[in-house]
Order: C-alpha cells, then sequence, then structure tokens
C-alpha cells in the first residue's frame, strides 16, 4: 500500500510552483484567553503532550488551580515546541485550548490549505531551520519573527490538495499500524497482569487495587549481584561499546549513539555483560529515571556508571520476567516511589531497588508466561519494521515536496 501511494513522489513537478517565505503562508495568532476559568477551557498543552516527529497530538493536561498557561490556539492550529528545537515537536490539534509560552501556535492563511500545514512545519528542512536560528544556552529558543523568514515553493491550490490527499492517505496507513502496535502493547500487559494479579476490594499493601496471586518477595532476595557500571572517558570509536542511558528503550536495547572505550588486558573483565543481565537507568531526567532494558546481544558490550547491572538468581527469577515487570505500569510505579530530585537529575540508589515488591510465580510459571509475551513481540517486532518503513517513505515525499 504504501509503495502503491509512493509512486506519487515520481509525479511531483515544482516548475510552475511560487517561492515564498513561511511567514506568507502562516501566522501566529496571538490569542490569550483573559480568564481560563470562565472561558469553557478543558484541555492544556505542554511541551510534555507533543511526541517528536508526530504529526497528531494525542495527549493533552486537564485545567487545574495551578494552571497558568493562557495561550489558546484552535482545532487545525499546528503547535510548535519552539524550546529545543531539536526534538521535533510539532503536531496538528484536533480540539481547541491552552498551551505553554514554550509552544508557537501556526495558523494557516488563506493561500495555504491548513491540511498541508503539519507536512509543511513537520519536514528536516524547516527543523534545521529552526535549530540554526535558535538561541540561549540550555534551553535554545525560536521566535516566530525567525521562522516566519524561511523559504520554500509553494503549489497552486490544486496542487496542495492533491498532494494533501497523498500525504493524509499515508498517514492513515501509518496511524493504522501504530493503533495495532498499541493493541499488542495493551495485549501483552493483559497477558502479563492475568498471570500475576486479582482484583482486590481493600488496598493491598503493595499494588493497591490489585492483588498478587503469588508470594511477594523483595527484589533484593532474587538478586545475585548488583553492580554499578565504569566511570571513564569515552570516544567515538574504540574496541568496547559502552551502553549508556540512550540505549535503554521500552524494555529493549537500542544500539544507536554508542560509545567506546580502549581498556588496559583484563581492566574490564568484570564490567564486560552477559546475555540475562537486566541493566537499570539509575540516574536521568525525573521523567524518565528507572528505565530498565535486557541485555540480549552478542559480542562484548560494557556499561557506565549511570547504568546499574542487575543479575538475577536463575534458579528463582527469569530475567526476562523481571525485565517486563520494571517495565510494567506497577513496577515502574515502585521504581519511581524512590525517585529523589536534583537540580537536573533524579536519582534512585541500588540499596532501595532491593525494596521493590515483586510477585513470585514458579520458574516454569515464569518461562511459560514470558514465552507466550515473546509470541506476541515476534509479530510486534515485524510491524515496527513495518512501520519504520512506511515512515521513512512518508518523510522522504514530506522533505521533497518543502
Amino acid at each position: 500500500m504504501m509503495e502503491v501511494l509512493a509512486q506519487e513522489n515520481l509525479k511531483i513537478d515544482k516548475s510552475s510552483w511560487t517561492p515564498v517565505k513561511f511567514g506568507d503562508v502562516v501566522f501566529e495568532p496571538k490569542e490569550n484567553a483573559k480568564n481560563i476559568y470562565n472561558e469553557d477551557i478543558k484541555r492544556v498543552i505542554g511541551l510534555e503532550h507533543i511526541d517528536s516527529e508526530n504529526i497528531h497530538l494525542t495527549r493533552s493536561g486537564q485545567l487545574e488551580e495551578t494552571t497558568t498557561f493562557s495561550k489558546k490556539f484552535a482545532k487545525g492550529d499546528v503547535l510548535f515546541g519552539r524550546r529545543r528545537a531539536y526534538l521535533k515537536k510539532a503536531s496538528q490539534a484536533s480540539f481547541s485550548g491552552i498551551c505553554s509560552g514554550d509552544i508557537t501556535v501556526f495558523r494557516a492563511k488563506d493561500n495555504l490549505m491548513p491540511e498541508l500545514l503539519p507536512f509543511l512545519v513537520c519536514n528536516d528542512k524547516f527543523f534545521d531551520y529552526a535549530v540554526k536560528h535558535s538561541a540561549g544556552g540550555l534551553s535554545p529558543r525560536v521566535k516566530f519573527k525567525d521562522l516566519a523568514n524561511y523559504e520554500f515553493l509553494l503549489p497552486s491550490k490544486d496542487q496542495q490538495a492533491r498532494l494533501a490527499e497523498l500525504l493524509w492517505a499515508m498517514d492513515e496507513v501509518i496511524e493504522r499500524e501504530r493503533k495495532v502496535l498499541d493493541s499488542l502493547q495493551i495485549n501483552k500487559n493483559a497477558i502479563f497482569d492475568d498471570c500475576l494479579y486479582k482484583d482486590s476490594r481493600i488496598t493491598d499493601i503493595h499494588f493497591g487495587r490489585k492483588k498478587s496471586k503469588y508470594d511477594v518477595v523483595k527484589l533484593g532476595e532474587l538478586l545475585l549481584e548488583i553492580q554499578y557500571g565504569i566511570s571513564e572517558s569515552l570516544e567515538g570509536t574504540g574496541e568496547v561499546p559502552i551502553l549508556r542511558m540512550n540505549n535503554l528503550q521500552s524494555g529493549k536495547l537500542e544500539l544507536k549513539d554508542l560509545k567506546y572505550y580502549n581498556p588496559n588486558k583484563g581492566e574490564l573483565e568484570r564490567f564486560i555483560l552477559k546475555k540475562g543481565d537486566v541493566l537499570f537507568n539509575r540516574t536521568n531526567s525525573f521523567d524518565l529515571v528507572g528505565k530498565v532494558s535486557l541485555f540480549d546481544q552478542d559480542g562484548i558490550y560494557s556499561f557506565a556508571s549511570y547504568l546499574i547491572r542487575l543479575k538475577t538468581d536463575k534458579s528463582k527469577l527469569d530475567s526476562r520476567f523481571l525485565n517486563f515487570f520494571l517495565n510494567s505500569p506497577i513496577g515502574l510505579s515502585k521504581i519511581r516511589k524512590y525517585r529523589t530530585p536534583g537540580v537536573s537529575q533524579s536519582n534512585i540508589n541500588a540499596q532501595n531497588l532491593k525494596n521493590i515488591p515483586i510477585p513470585l510465580p514458579t520458574m516454569k510459571q515464569q518461562s511459560k508466561l514470558m514465552d507466550d509475551i515473546d509470541k506476541v513481540e515476534e509479530g510486534e517486532s515485524m510491524l515496527v519494521t513495518k512501520n519504520t518503513y512506511s515512515r521513512v517513505l512518508q518523510k522522504g515525499i514530506i522533505n521533497q515536496i518543502f
């Protein structure tokens, strides 16, 4: 389906398109709520609600007494994260509301179809331009008056309509795949929860409205070793790849942006990872601290000091089971109970990690449960690959248009 749609790419002819600036076709509506509690405002958007490289605004906050935002946006507007533009946050709103001052509201003028606006903004050249024109140190921001000078070729209205139809058709395929992926994640969590918990009428000491079907044990009783990683200067190339906090993503390893260390003979022997090790991110931002991933790679790898290696007692605890539990909503809530806030980083120490309560089925039951979940993840992996390919095709066309 995506390949058929992508063939439209070959028919793009820009010879009659008009050179324009972004500010010629888009404006920033500067509308503020005078009293946010008397204007029937139900949706509040902060930067945390906009997902990187996703044109759909899928999340929002609720109006609260502590809400300080007053900038209004309308359905169809594109909300652009002007702070740290390199995060590539720009989504089209399907509802109205108010948003953070770190978000710039874009609205199409009469010469640009609103349906094309999110794709105009979500292209690599526009984001590169925004990053280049951002100012500030740790938290650079870009102003609309600078973005207004971004230059591109504008199709005629009838061509805009054809291109918008193509791009939204491709997006429909991508969104359909994403929804299937979401349902698989829900299915995995349901399989796991159904095996471990039952509803509880009274508040359970460990899991609230859930109660374990099995004995509950402190994690420290199921581990053979808890080990901090190495504190060494790392290089862009070298002998041994060192896994860092950015390599832990949703329970799995993402082997991108690796750093390396060249050890002396035997220096890293104690820090070489083995299959089945569980890596825990002990230091990160308040929202990201506590990430966990299973090490399942061939080859020689080590790990940095912001990570902790957990070695399970394989006679009591399947490392796949531990990894899934710590990434589950209940597991994450147990981990983040021990977050200690800092100026820019939060921490969780190894001693507290030992106190996390965990339901403990027999090894046979753990193995059967994780084999069932692995089967779901096999299908999930194939769909992730397909969805990634679909996104690459769509981005390629967006970049060629604008």
